[in-house]
Parts: C-alpha cells; structure tokens; sequence
C-alpha cells in the first residue's frame, strides 16, 4: 500500500493521531528527483530513527527555484508516487516553499533529518533546525551514499552521450 501525499493539515492531522499513539515522528524533505540508491539509503536510515517518517517534497516552482531551469527532470506529481511508493515512506507533503521552517513548525517531528552535507564545518546549516530546537526536537543528519546524486547521474548521462549541460543540471 502506497504512503498517503498530502497537504500540510491533512499532514498535521496525522502526525497528531500518530503522536496521540505515542508513536516518534521522523520528518526530512528535498527535491527527490531522479530517484536514485542514494535516496533510498537516506530515507531507509531517517526511517529507522522512528516510527513514523514524513517527507516533505520540493513542488517543481520551489524545485526550479532552488536547482535551476533545467530542473525538476519529473514533475512533482511523479515525484510524489515514487516515494509514496516505498516502504520506508510513511506519508509524503507536497510543499511549495523554498525551505520547510513552517511545516516543521506545523508538524512539530521528533526527529529532523538532513543529509551530513548539511552538518560540515562553516557550511550551510538547515534553515529548519532553529525551529526544531524551540520545540526541544532533535536533528539527525545522515551520510549520503558516495557518488550517488540526480546532478551527478545527469552530468554522466549527458556525458556518455557527448552532450554538454547548459546549466543548472
């Protein structure tokens, strides 16, 4: 059975329901495009933190936004039913903002995971993290998987078939 994709009340209402359980809430977010081994190892190891795991999912504006006109490669409708698909997905937000302060806020997870490329020294750290910290949630950061990224797969595609990106790959 596929993992609901949801607005963020309908989100908040589960999480509510999961939390009345006594259930722990996992909540991580990103674009997921290309789905790839990478994203599985993630979502599988935020996954094992708790019982229950969110994900939030960049639309295509906030994708556009962030990684550049050539991106997303699938629209988010596509992007939402593969991660709905997996088992280690427990209920996935579409969400059209560029960061993921007001659904953390709104969901108030246990847990907040990002990848480790969020947690280097003098590196950009997860806007989110200020609000999970106010509520007296935890962050989680992740390793990802070497070698394994959608702009990484589309540099080597284009690549083997002697093309050059025009950006924003």
């Amino acid at each position: 059975m596929n993992a609901p994709i949801l607005d963020l009340n309908a989100c908040v209402r589960l999480a509510d329901d999961w939390r009345r359980q006594g259930l722990t809430i996992v909540f991580t977010n990103g674009h997921f495009d290309l789905l790839h081994a990478g994203h599985v190892n993630y979502l599988q190891a935020a996954r094992a933190l708790g019982d229950r795991l969110i994900v939030g999912l960049n639309s295509d504006a906030s994708t556009r936004r962030r990684k550049g006109p050539a991106r997303p490669i699938y629209p988010q409708a596509e992007r939402a039913r593969l991660l709905a698909a997996l088992r280690a997905v427990d209920a996935v937000l579409l969400w059209d903002a560029d960061d993921f302060r007001d659904a953390v806020a709104a969901l108030k997870p246990d847990i907040y995971v990002k990848g480790a490329d969020w947690n280097q020294a003098g590196g950009p750290k997860p806007p989110e993290a200020e609000i999970v910290a106010g509520y007296g949630g935890r962050v989680a950061f992740i390793d990802l998987t070497p070698g394994r990224s959608t702009s990484a797969i589309v540099q080597d595609i284009l690549r083997r078939h002697g093309c050059q990106p025009e950006g924003g790959a």
